[in-house]
């Protein structure tokens, strides 16, 4: 079973005497890469954090079609959820990166986002004594581009889930919270709605670039796999993403172009009323699906049926304007 760490909080910071904030020391890398995770120490101007654009509270997504970097900049990407990525073999949404390792010092560096050079970095966590002593009782160095990426991404394979009304029916065939709307979506899902056919696998997501007709060739810079690759067949593709938790992490697509869930199963049911010619768009796609409102409502409830317990509270999302 995956590991699971209710994380829905930062790592805790209490006062003292001294200038620097006493941070809780980690007791492995994990939770090295925990308190890093939410230290806004990794930007240049010391306020932004992962966290700010993978909010727990959303399953380590954002509420925001795409999110705020240092001063006020706005990406060009949706920030996709930081759970479930142990097994997921790309990164980004156009997969430029492997591992999470590479995945996690990438958005401190890039100028739109977070806006630190990894040297610079480092440099500040020389000059933090806790830091200093954290990194030394867990790696036995100081600080590098290599440990603060390793602990980082230890956190965030500590977010896998597995707890939800789905795996539950499918392990105990326990109907109490998977009934039989759930179930008819289910089948919709693996049949007439074409879902199975790039979402599947443990966390939902074949691991694969797809061109859901996204992209009308009007900006190359949004041409998604196509940038990492230079291939013409890889034009407006990008990456599928997972499923679990995805109650939690609208606005959806690579842009955060859908507010709901509903928005976006009547986008895969008739895409061209959404997007005009669109370029080298998937085959899966070329005739409307043909959904009813009630094979759309029950669909609907079996994504649903995918979200975690521990957001139960908090299932109505809500999108920021």
């Amino acid at each position: 079973m995956k590991r699971l760490l209710l994380a829905l909080i930062a790592p805790f910071y209490f006062a003292c005497g001294d200038s620097e904030p006493q941070l809780k020391a980690p007791h492995n890398e994990a939770t090295l890469g925990e308190l890093l995770f939410f230290d806004p120490i990794l930007s240049s101007d010391s306020t932004i954090s992962c966290a700010s654009c993978h909010k727990p509270e959303f399953a380590f997504a954002d509420n925001a079609a795409v999110s705020k970097g240092v001063g006020g900049q706005t990406g060009t990407r949706n920030a996709p959820s930081a759970m479930n990525q142990d097994a997921r073999i790309f990164q980004f949404w156009d997969g430029r990166m492997e591992t999470l390792e590479e995945q996690a010092l990438g958005p401190i560096e890039n100028p739109i986002e977070m806006n630190l050079p990894v040297s610079e970095l480092i440099n500040r966590l020389y000059k933090h004594k806790q830091y200093m002593a954290f990194f030394n009782a867990i790696y036995g160095e100081k600080p590098n581009r290599n440990n603060i990426a390793k602990a980082i991404a230890a956190f965030e394979r500590t977010l896998e889930t597995t707890d939800t009304p789905f795996d539950n029916y499918m392990k105990n065939n326990d109907t109490t919270e998977f009934g039989k709307s759930e179930q008819r979506g289910q089948d919709i899902f693996n049949n007439k709605g074409k879902c199975f056919d790039c979402h599947f696998g443990p966390d939902f997501t074949a691991d694969q670039f797809r061109n859901i007709g996204l992209f009308n060739g009007k900006d190359l810079n949004d041409s998604g796999r196509f940038i990492v690759t230079r291939k013409l067949i890889d034009l407006g593709k990008f990456k599928t993403p997972g499923l679990r938790n995805i109650a939690m992490t609208a606005p959806y697509m690579h842009n955060g172009m859908h507010k709901t869930l509903h928005e976006v199963i009547d986008y895969y049911d008739e895409p061209d009323k959404f997007i005009k010619n669109s370029i080298n768009r998937d085959t899966l796609l070329n005739k409307p699906l043909g959904l009813t409102e009630i094979e759309k409502k029950d669909l609907e409830n079996f994504l649903l049926s995918l979200t975690d317990r521990r957001f139960k509270k908090d299932s109505r999302h809500v999108v920021q304007k």
